[in-house]
């Protein structure tokens, strides 16, 4: 009862930030719209990142909290947000592209925009990511998911103090190109997290093993246990953020396959491969399989 208390105000106080965040977004774009300023919208390109990564940890934890496991989905619910981590990557790669076009066009003539709209905007929307931090700091600490979303507000606090220099700027000494300069910054800085984002879920839907573990050197590892005499149907792969899985055939001629299974676990747990499957089979069973499986 006490961790359904703790999901529960946890998941509170994550969406108590998303409705500040989808507040202050709305507000960036309205705003950014009105004065032509590619910087809040650049900036609010980058909130909406704050957004949907606040969406998919409400929704991972409240899947968490109420148990998403069925006959028919055995893994749960972890796979949907990695699908939500690629729209969501797909959608950032899109909206980066065209700030920086837009920005880099303008750069030859730009826009008189007013500074002090932005310099408002720039210290409404750092105070909100101060506030949200503060409201979520002490649950990153215990949930990756909140830690993710954390880190996604503090980015865009750094976000929020590059639109306030170009409104200062702006404001103070009537420089036009502070805004598409700090435009281009801001797209440069969401476009390779957002491919990073999306290289990293692609990886996962794949089933690629991950970039951590030394596939051919867990195979020698688990050849080299006293009484195996094949290894084979290994398979490594990420079933979501945090959590690799593995499963492997082993032939033995040894009698004692519960020593096996024990040693060949130990190996696995050497590579924090402790979500693992292991079938120990007398070497007679392999006797007209293929190579890959049996």
């Amino acid at each position: 009862m006490a961790d359904a208390r703790t999901g529960s105000g946890r998941s509170g106080r994550l969406l108590v930030s998303l409705g500040v965040m989808v507040g202050f977004l709305v507000l960036e774009v309205v705003v950014g719209l009105s004065t032509s300023s590619l910087a809040l919208l650049s900036d609010a390109g980058h909130m909406l990142t704050d957004v949907v990564g606040m969406t998919m940890a409400l929704v991972a934890l409240e899947l968490v909290r109420r148990g998403g496991q069925r006959a028919a989905r055995t893994y749960g619910w972890h796979r949907a947000e990695v699908l939500t981590a690629v729209l969501n990557a797909a959608l950032l790669v899109g909206v980066a592209v065209f700030i920086l076009v837009s920005a880099v066009g303008r750069l030859s003539d730009p826009p008189a925009v007013p500074g002090l709209p932005l310099v408002v905007v720039a210290l409404a929307g750092l105070a909100a990511n101060v506030g949200v931090m503060l409201l979520l700091r002490s649950d990153a600490r215990n949930s990756l998911a909140v830690r993710g979303a954390y880190l996604e507000v503090f980015a865009d606090a750094l976000g929020s103090v590059g639109v306030l220099v170009a409104g200062l700027l702006t404001a103070l000494f009537g420089w036009r190109y502070a805004d598409p300069v700090v435009a281009v910054l801001l797209g440069l800085m969401v476009l390779p997290r957002a491919v990073n984002l999306g290289r990293a879920g692609v990886r996962i839907l794949v089933e690629a093993a991950p970039s951590r573990v030394d596939v051919p050197a867990v195979r020698a590892e688990l050849a080299g246990v006293a009484g195996v005499t094949d290894v084979h149907d290994l398979h490594v792969w990420t079933l979501t953020d945090g959590m690799d899985v593995a499963t492997v055939h082993l032939s033995t001629t040894d009698t004692d396959r519960d020593r096996v299974l024990h040693d060949a676990r130990e190996v696995l747990a050497r590579h924090d491969l402790g979500h693992a499957t292991v079938q120990v089979e007398h070497t007679s069973h392999r006797a007209g399989c293929g190579e890959d499986a049996c």
